[in-house]
């Protein structure tokens, strides 16, 4: 399962697990944040537009702030000596993907798999014994 996310102006496809840089958040480090997706899919599943991303939503966990490439400029006036150089790195804020959600469809880290292993538990097998022990064949 994949989404496509919109922080900052840009967009970006995300998996659960991945780590995402998107422009600085004002988030501490450690909080969840969540964002809307522009797309979601799951195999065949393919979740688009306003109307089925209503309850759709991409839920990520802050781990830090980075820094971007550097970047370089130059400027100059030809014949007056004016000259000037500088620099600049963006700031960007490091997400770690942790679930995706919307309409059925559900994907987080694994950690919540024992639900699965309980109710495979207290499955109660006596009454398929007992209603095949009564089951009428219409010989009579």
């Amino acid at each position: 399962m994949y989404a496509v996310i919109d922080a900052g102006g840009k967009q970006a496809r995300v998996e659960v697990g991945d780590l995402v840089d998107v422009e600085l958040l004002s988030s501490e480090e450690g909080s969840e944040v969540s964002l809307k997706p522009l797309l979601v899919v799951e195999g065949e599943n393919v979740l688009a537009g306003a109307g089925s991303l209503a309850d759709a939503a991409v839920t990520a966990t802050v781990i830090g702030e980075t820094l971007g490439p550097k970047i370089t400029g130059f400027t100059y006036k030809p014949k007056t000596r004016q000259r000037r150089r500088y620099g600049h790195r963006q700031r960007y804020t490091m997400l770690e993907i942790t679930r995706i959600t919307g309409m059925g469809l559900d994907t987080n880290d694994g950690a919540d798999t024992t639900d699965s292993a309980d109710t495979a538990d207290t499955v109660d097998t006596t009454d398929t014994a007992e209603s095949a022990d009564t089951v009428d064949t219409g010989e009579s």
